[in-house]
C-alpha cells in the first residue's frame, strides 16, 4: 500500500468531465492511449509519472487518491475545481489597452491567443473590442470537474540518510 513518503510510478490520464467536450483526453502519459486518442505529438515525451507522495509535486486530488493504492491497482476518480486545476479567479481575469498588447505581441490581437504579462505569467485572450483586450490568466482548466484513470506501476518506500533523491536526481543530507 502506498503511503506518504513513498515514491509512486503510475500512468495517468485525465479526461474532461462536463460540458461539450465530456470524455476527451486532455492529458495522459501513456504513448498507447495517446495514439488511440489522436493526442500522440513526437514533441513530447509520453513516459510514466513518477513522484513522493503527500509532498505536493502533483495535484492535490492525485496525491490523495493514489494514497492506499498497491502497485497493478488501477482506479478512476473524480476531482473537484479546489483537488484539482482551481477555481476560477476573477482576479487573474484582466482588461488591458488593446494597443498595449499589439505592441507588446507585434501582432493584431485574436480571440485565443496567448500573451505574456509584464510578469511572465501565460495567460490567453478571451475578448478582443475595438480598444480593449481581454485576457485571462487562470489555469486553462481552473473550474472544470475532471477525471483521471490512475493505473500504479510500480512503488516504494523513499531511501532514507544519505544518498540520491530518486524523484529529482538531487543529493539529500
Amino acid at each position: 500500500m502506498i503511503e506518504p513518503g513513498h515514491i509512486a510510478i503510475v500512468h495517468l490520464t485525465g479526461r474532461l468531465v462536463g460540458g461539450p467536450e465530456a470524455g476527451e483526453v486532455f492529458e495522459t502519459t501513456d504513448v498507447d492511449v495517446a495514439l488511440e486518442e489522436g493526442i500522440y505529438h513526437d514533441t513530447r515525451d509520453f513516459k510514466p509519472l513518477e513522484f513522493r507522495v503527500g509532498e505536493g509535486h502533483v495535484l492535490p486530488g492525485l496525491d490523495e487518491a493514489v494514497e492506499g493504492m498497491a502497485e497493478g491497482e488501477t482506479k478512476t476518480v473524480v476531482l473537484e475545481p479546489e483537488s484539482a486545476y482551481g477555481t476560477v479567479d476573477e482576479d487573474a481575469i484582466v482588461t488591458v489597452p488593446r494597443e498595449e498588447i499589439e505592441a507588446r505581441s507585434e501582432t493584431d490581437a485574436e480571440v485565443g491567443e496567448l500573451v505574456e504579462s509584464e510578469t511572465g505569467e501565460i495567460g490567453w485572450i478571451v475578448d478582443v473590442a475595438d480598444e480593449t483586450v481581454t485576457v485571462d490568466f487562470n489555469h486553462e482548466l481552473a473550474g472544470e470537474r475532471v477525471e483521471f484513470e490512475i493505473s500504479v506501476l510500480e512503488s516504494h518506500a523513499a531511501e532514507t540518510g544519505h544518498g540520491v533523491d530518486p524523484v529529482d536526481g538531487v543529493g539529500t543530507s
